[in-house]
């Protein structure tokens, strides 16, 4: 039996030696007059606080024609607010020693600081004043200048990028152009460039707003004391409106979607794309461990007949993505030199098929749980940044309600049967599929007909 050493103060009921853990991660749950709700984890491992906040906003809450917001703001809520002068964020925590970051996808906006745990009101007070005083030193001229960074990292990131373009291209072949994960999260060079001062005012006036946001404050923290910190920086910013849901319109696929693209790559590489149930929706975690069976190291399927036995094949991954609204189950691989992706489809499709009718291997399901307990668990060995426990408690409550949903999550893998996970690859992965073709330019011969 391996055993994790969680350097972390969880509560753990458990009897050694292979029985059940059971894990909880104990917090204490507010809310302000204004809407704001906060979550508090005291964590004194060491002395480090993580202060985590999302804003229930993503590219998913933009609409045609006026896409690439969320990400936008992004960038521009580094660059300045009411009372921290541009460029002065970054510099007042560094002198802190504290580190930080954001991300922004389809659902949601995140943004994080690492600090000593001395440093926490400081942390506390930046987040404060971009949420409720942004608009008091942004300008048309900052818009501008972060539109041309994110406009620029369009171009490092996607179109100039080997490859960069798959997702955008599967993106808008899986889904309708009103769906709203039809759009990368990042926007259309036409958008960012149409949009104007005033769409982006109006945007942060919508999403931007207490009611629509969570803060996770996590690790070597006084309760009450971080409780009268929070109120003292927050209370005072009006709750605005608690934003919209987002209701897409059915996608679904018929038939399979051949797409073929030229690309400055050496190499062809082949991209397939099915629809998946949404994130904790059944099926999820099942298709994860589908997954990790096909292609989910050295040991996996696709990746021993493909790269080991057959050598056509460069790499092979596969993947559930997984977001709230729905997911896609993904599986991509790149032919060797000489190779054409016809020969690659075949076998991919030759596995899928047999997964389909055997289902997996006992010891095929227990390693792809085995893996994802260990990755789990090494998560929350972690209080801060991207994936430890603070964001998680966040990402739980955002998606459930409910901040503590560690075991109920680890559950949903250690609990699946041979005959679950046979289903789920019977019932997603079939015919109604994207199959892209990234090929050299001028070599379409080598792309799937």
């Amino acid at each position: 039996m391996k055993v994790f050493r969680l350097i972390l103060p969880l509560l753990l009921s458990t009897m050694l030696y292979g029985q059940e853990i059971r894990l909880s991660i104990p917090y204490e749950r507010f809310t302000l007059p204004n809407g704001l709700t906060v979550i508090l984890h005291e964590d004194h491992t060491t002395p480090t606080v993580s202060v985590n906040v999302w804003y229930h906003v993503g590219s998913g809450n933009e609409k045609p024609g006026r896409t690439g917001f969320a990400h936008l703001f992004e960038h521009i809520m580094f660059e300045g607010s009411g009372n921290v002068p541009e460029g002065k964020f970054d510099e007042w925590l560094e002198a802190a020693g504290g580190n930080n970051n954001g991300s922004t996808n389809s659902d949601r906006t995140n943004y994080w600081e690492n600090i000593p745990s001395n440093a926490l009101e400081l942390a506390l007070f930046l987040e404060s004043d971009r949420l409720g005083y942004l608009l008091d030193a942004m300008t048309p001229g900052k818009v501008d200048g972060q539109r041309d960074v994110v406009k620029n990292e369009r171009r490092q990131s996607y179109e100039n990028r080997p490859y960069g373009m798959a997702s955008i291209v599967i993106s808008e072949n899986l889904y309708p152009k009103d769906h709203p994960y039809h759009w990368p999260t990042i926007g259309s060079m036409e958008d960012l460039s149409a949009a104007s001062y005033e769409d982006v005012v109006e945007f942060f006036k919508t999403y931007y707003v207490p009611r629509n946001m969570s803060m996770v404050v996590a690790g070597a923290i006084n309760k009450e004391e971080t409780k009268q910190l929070v109120a003292k920086w927050f209370s005072e910013i009006p709750s605005g409106n608690r934003a919209q849901p987002v209701l897409p319109p059915h996608a679904a696929l018929s038939q399979e979607k051949k797409v073929v693209l030229e690309d400055r790559v050496q190499l062809p590489r082949v991209y397939m794309a099915w629809h998946s149930p949404a994130h904790f929706a059944p099926g999820d975690a099942e298709l994860d461990i589908v997954a990790s069976i096909l292609a989910g190291g050295k040991n996996s399927r696709l990746y021993k007949r493909l790269v080991y036995e057959l050598q056509i094949a460069q790499d092979v991954s596969a993947f559930q993505f997984s977001s709230k609204l729905s997911s896609t189950f993904w599986i991509v691989a790149t032919a060797r030199a000489g190779k054409s992706l016809p020969e690659l489809q075949r076998v991919i499709d030759e596995e899928i098929g047999k997964f389909q009718k055997e289902g997996p291997t006992a010891r095929e399901l227990q390693r792809a749980v085995n893996q994802y307990e260990s990755s789990f668990l090494g998560q929350l060995e972690r209080v801060g940044g991207f994936g430890g426990k603070a964001d998680l408690l966040n990402s739980y409550y955002f998606a459930t309600g409910n901040p503590d949903y560690f075991n109920e999550d680890l559950m949903r893998y250690k609990s699946v049967d041979p005959q679950d996970v046979q289903s789920a690859g019977q019932t997603f992965l079939t015919n109604a599929r994207v199959v892209l073709s990234i090929v050299p330019q001028g070599k379409k011969e080598l792309a799937i007909p």
